[in-house]
């Protein structure tokens, strides 16, 4: 008797639905993918029906035949996946929101992503997602104290956590963390829509070169978000001074996280994108989830940028068959 190669075991590091038959499938550290069944009395794995056991198991190893027959890896990105409006049941992708940054940001993400698919597709139609929200106020402690490691190490978790619940596409529902973006790609095998992107891409389209960018003092002050928006979109991006960046800090963490519209921060916040206008600004990144809570397009008479809202409506189309980078 000859044997057969052997099998090597690898990492598995996420988790899908097959759009066939609808059976879990294990994304493996390889780039090959397996079903993991559980059909008693043949096969007893009561764990594959249940998020956290999936989740659980993130990491552990898995026979892979098609490494041993030396196959060429197969999972894909967003923009590679055929339109999902073809597969069986005309099922969307499913969307992973990581969220809680502030919750009050989340709840517009959730309902304009709804209403977008409702609007599109029509009649009872919604979109299919799965939400994790954290307790913002543990991340804003580990922002307050620069401890980007432990927070990317968190999100990193909560998003192979999404990715196990079955996401097609991973979005992260706040801005300022998307300066630890990179750690949730390299956790988990399905794409990151992010924010930065959808924002770019609208600004280059609306003729826009020069744009302010409001936002936490993470966002502005920090290298990630600004250099997305210059070395991909060709912007030119100014921040609000010393004295402007202190108002929005002070702003968005005392007043929009929670829950709170004032009317002097409304006209104080327009008056900083006043000052900056003057300065040479086309236009204006609203560059926290929450800033659009102010409405300052009532006070402004310049184009304004709302992330959430492109960032979500980016997010309907994905789910709805558009590619990544559309």
């Amino acid at each position: 008797m000859v044997d057969g190669p052997a099998v090597p075991r690898r990492a598995i590091v996420g988790w899908r639905r097959d759009r066939d038959d609808d059976a879990w499938v294990a994304r493996l550290a390889c780039g090959h993918a397996q079903h993991v069944r559980h059909e008693p009395p043949f096969v007893s794995r009561p764990w594959v029906a249940d998020a956290e056991g999936r989740a659980a198991r993130i990491g552990a190893p898995l026979g892979c035949r098609r490494c041993a027959d030396g196959e060429p890896p197969t999972e894909r990105g967003v923009a590679d996946l055929p339109d999902p409006r073809a597969a069986k049941g005309d099922r969307m992708r499913t969307l992973g929101l990581l969220g809680g940054m502030s919750w009050e940001s989340t709840a517009h993400y959730y309902a304009r992503i709804n209403r977008r698919v409702r609007d599109r597709l029509g009649g009872l139609r919604s979109a299919e997602m799965v939400l994790r929200s954290v307790d913002f106020a543990e991340i804003a402690a580990l922002q307050e104290a620069g401890d980007w490691e432990a927070a990317g190490a968190r999100l990193a978790h909560e998003a192979r956590t999404l990715e196990a619940a079955g996401a097609d596409v991973l979005v992260l529902c706040t801005n300022t963390m998307h300066v630890v973006a990179d750690r949730i790609e390299e956790a988990t095998t399905v794409p990151l829509l992010h924010l930065a992107d959808a924002t770019g891409r609208r600004v280059q389209e609306a003729g826009v070169g020069t744009v302010a960018l409001l936002g936490t003092r993470y966002t502005m002050e920090l290298p990630f978000y600004r250099e997305r928006l210059e070395d991909r979109f060709g912007l030119e991006v100014r921040v609000p001074d010393e004295a402007g960046r202190a108002l929005l800090q002070r702003v968005i963490f005392e007043e929009l996280c929670l829950g709170e519209v004032r009317d002097a921060s409304r006209a104080a916040v327009a008056e900083v994108v006043r000052e900056l206008a003057d300065g040479g600004a086309e236009g204006a990144i609203e560059g926290c989830t929450e800033i659009g809570m102010l409405r300052l397009g009532e006070l402004l008479d310049l184009p304004l940028f709302d992330t959430t809202a492109l960032h979500a409506d980016a997010a309907a189309d994905v789910a709805m068959g558009a590619a990544l980078d559309a």
